[in-house]
């Protein structure tokens, strides 16, 4: 059974960083392109940032591009979240998840398995 688990979510500052983590328990990890998501309450599941398979190309939601950075690690199966500049805004349950396609999507359905989330809050 696939499991991916994230960690790393917390209570921070506005203006404060965090970094999450998702270990991606596949024995393909190399062939999945890797995407966070993030859920606030009431509203639906949206993409923030997305990684390819070699990690050579990119996605960003507009509203962190620039504040936040993907990266993965294929030795580790690991893809973290770097969150700089964080904002009330960013308040969310977090969410990775792994895409067999070469293509970066922003979609959650393109996603075929994902963690259960971990919960950032950002206070003002």
């Amino acid at each position: 059974q696939v499991q991916l688990v994230e960690s790393g979510g917390g209570l921070v500052q506005a203006g404060g960083s965090l970094t999450l983590s998702c270990v991606v328990d596949i024995n393909t990890f190399s062939i999945f392109s890797l995407g966070w998501f993030r859920q606030r309450p009431g509203t639906e599941r949206e993409f923030v940032a997305a990684i390819s398979r070699g990690g050579d190309a990119w996605l960003y939601a507009n509203s962190v591009k620039g504040r936040f950075t993907i990266s993965r690690d294929n030795a580790k199966i690991t893809v973290n979240l770097l969150m700089s500049g964080l904002k009330p805004e960013d308040t969310a349950v977090y969410y990775c998840a792994a895409d067999p396609s070469r293509i970066l999507h922003e979609r959650t359905s393109d996603y075929i398995y994902w963690g259960q989330g971990t919960q950032v809050t950002v206070s003002s």
